[in-house]
């Protein structure tokens, strides 16, 4: 481990340790000589050579020292890599204690994979935990030639979408046995509440297509009201004219709506095109809107003006508009896990041993005072 300076210009105040020497000199010099009357007649030899003469060496050294370690402060010294490189093993949320210190070792450093990394004896954190970005910033903080072990459950909760690049090949082991976890959530299908002017239920029929071939079975409701579905349901507001505050109220709480052509309605300014045909016209535009999103057909809902009514993946494409995005996956075999080495490796911060040369510091300054007060440097 190699002592490194962060400022190694402040070494220049090292100089200053000429001022100790010079006030021991000065105190050296303080006696004046008196001459007496009766040595003016003796002849005048030649003075004997002066010697440099330091006294008090202690507090001479004591007070060299404080300078020098004043000057070792303005360096700001620093230490690489002061974890060392002793052996870690990171536990992963859903494994037994007990299981995961018979698998790695009493002695084993043992850590869980949570926000802080606490010691296996502390309690157990939650099984829904961001494992896999945890992983990544324990890797990365962890000196380079200290070697890793993950022992991990059969299956693993918590995890992105991106597979674990570490800078270090690591060894995984999967600890216990695998249960059954519940699969994933059968696809809910968007309900379409639709609300349209009387005489207005011809792009109905298109619509409820569409509805029928996500599950099977329909998933729309229609009127000539204008009253507002729950905020969990898609409301395809296909009345003429104005767009009453109360709509944009419930999409700016968190509703999705999706309007007919002839809706009048400010759009956000960050309004883009969300559906283009084949020749890159826009059929469906919008934006988000408060908490909520808005979108706004560009045609009328007849074939003669927007042939995708027609097209097979017209009910695909709907869904896809008015369904928000999936979340990511957060359950994988860990099996097919692992990490991969070969990431570049992050330079680590050095340790600053600025707090503990203040501590020197301090303690030297009380020693030079403490001989420099001292009573007996005064008697007689």
């Amino acid at each position: 481990m190699t002592p490194l300076l962060l400022a190694p210009l402040g070494l220049a105040a090292l100089a200053a340790l000429i001022v100790p020497l010079l006030i021991h000199l000065h105190r050296r010099t303080e006696e004046v000589p008196v001459d007496f009357a009766a040595l003016r007649w003796l002849d005048i030899l030649t003075r004997p050579r002066s010697r440099i003469r330091f006294e008090e060496w202690l507090l001479l050294a004591l007070r060299l020292l404080l300078v020098a370690l004043l000057g070792l402060l303005l360096a700001r010294p620093a230490l690489p890599g002061l974890d060392g490189d002793a052996p870690r093993v990171l536990v992963a949320p859903g494994i037994d204690p007990a299981a995961a210190t018979a698998a790695a070792g009493p002695e084993a450093d043992l850590r869980w994979i949570a926000p802080g990394f606490p010691a296996l004896e502390a309690a157990t954190p939650p099984a829904r935990v961001t494992v896999s970005s945890l992983i990544r910033q324990f890797d990365a903080e962890l000196p380079a030639g200290a070697p890793l072990t993950i022992l991990v459950p059969p299956v693993l909760e918590g995890v992105d979408a991106e597979p674990l690049h570490l800078t270090r090949t690591v060894t995984w082991r999967i600890v216990g046995r695998g249960t059954p976890g519940p699969g994933p959530a059968p696809f809910a299908a968007p309900t379409l509440a639709v609300r349209h002017a009387p005489g207005g239920e011809a792009p109905l029929r298109y619509l409820r297509a569409a509805a029928a071939a996500w599950s099977g079975s329909s998933h729309i409701t229609a009127g000539a009201g204008r009253d507002l579905p729950p905020r969990d349901q898609v409301l395809v507001w296909l009345v003429p004219g104005p767009v009453p505050a109360a709509v944009t109220d419930w999409v700016s709480e968190g509703g999705t709506a999706l309007l007919g052509e002839a809706a009048e309605v400010a759009m956000p300014a960050a309004t883009a095109a969300l559906w283009r045909d084949a020749r890159g016209d826009t059929l469906v535009e919008g934006a988000p809107l408060g908490a909520g999103q808005v979108m706004r057909f560009t045609r009328p809902l007849r074939p003669a003006a927007m042939p995708e009514l027609l097209a097979p993946d017209f009910a695909a494409t709907l869904r896809d508009l008015v369904t928000p995005p999936a979340p990511p996956p957060a359950r994988v075999a860990a099996a097919a896990f692992a990490p991969v080495a070969g990431a570049d490796p992050y330079p680590l911060p050095p340790r600053d041993l600025a707090p503990w040369l203040t501590l020197l510091i301090a303690l030297t300054f009380l020693a030079e005072r403490w001989l420099a007060t001292r009573q007996h440097r005064f008697a007689a």
